[in-house]
């Protein structure tokens, strides 16, 4: 059997390990599932513009383009029929505007399962915090 100290011991050995590991795996999956739904919410503002595009049928545009630090400037597309989607790692690819559809379809699919994963973890990083906080 433990002795007091020994169990005291025992008990901030746990306690630090929930503070140093369990607690900033914790954050890092939560801020990593932000960052995921904050993209799907970018590719559905995105998905809501090229249905308006279509819906209007209209082949020039006029807009405001944010050039940073809420800093807007008048920008003029002559010909909508095309669009240049991020893929990432600063790639870029240019869709009709149905084939774009498609892609943010895809796209947020496959960010939507990737959310459920991350938040499966963290529900999973959580009971082991509660288990451990248990054992004390």
């Amino acid at each position: 059997m433990l002795s007091e100290q020994q169990l005291q011991e025992k008990v901030l050995q746990y306690e630090e390990f929930i503070s140093d590991v369990l607690q900033r795996d914790l954050k890092k999956v939560l801020e990593q599932r932000d960052e995921i739904y904050e993209k799907i919410a970018q590719y559905l503002q995105l998905k809501n513009v090229i249905e308006r595009l279509q819906e209007t049928g209209s082949q020039e545009l006029k807009t405001q383009v944010d050039l940073g630090c809420h800093f807007y400037v008048n920008a003029e597309v002559p010909d909508t029929s095309t669009i240049f989607v991020a893929l990432g790692y600063g790639f870029f690819v240019e869709l009709t505007l149905p084939e774009a559809l498609t892609f943010i379809e895809k796209k947020t699919k496959l960010l939507n399962e990737l959310s459920e994963t991350l938040t499966k973890d963290s529900a999973r990083i959580k009971a082991n915090m509660g288990w451990v906080g248990g054992i004390t």
